[in-house]
């Protein structure tokens, strides 16, 4: 069954809706592998501090049905829209991997997500899957994340 790789994070009741999310994915796909949480300054904005970190789950759904349902977790936590991209949120859910897929759109739908160069989310993926091999680079994450910190 494929394995979608997932960035979570939320700088707003972070703990709330964080343990929320994680309560659906497992509600819904079963085990869920899931990473440390780690803190981390909001980039691109002023604002609090997120919690962020990764899971892993096994599905089979395809990219574009799990993006409609995460997409539907986020609204049901009061995930605004209608703000500038880079501001503070309720709930943010990416896949960052899904297999060895790679493609981009329609909309935002991106994988992998660019957003992997940014250490909140390698780090927590590299934590729980630092074996595993970017389709894009060929390399794994936890090389990633060496070659990132020199």
């Amino acid at each position: 069954m494929p394995k979608a790789y997932l960035s979570l994070g939320s700088n707003q009741e972070p703990e709330h809706h964080l343990a929320a999310a994680v309560q659906a994915l497992r509600d819904t796909f079963g085990d869920v592998v899931l990473s440390d949480w780690m803190q981390t300054r909001a980039i691109g904005f002023d604002g609090p501090d997120f919690i962020n970190g990764a899971a892993i789950i096994e599905t089979d759904w395809d990219v574009y049905a799990l993006d409609r349902w995460l997409h539907a977790l986020e609204d049901a936590h009061g995930r605004r829209r209608d703000v500038p991209r880079f501001s503070s949120r309720t709930l943010d859910i990416d896949i960052i991997f899904f297999d060895d897929l790679i493609l981009t759109g329609p909309g935002n739908l991106q994988i992998p997500r660019p957003e992997l160069k940014h250490a909140f989310v390698l780090e927590p993926l590299a934590q729980i899957a630092p074996g595993f091999v970017n389709p894009e680079t060929g390399l794994t994450l936890s090389a990633t994340l060496a070659a990132a910190k020199r």
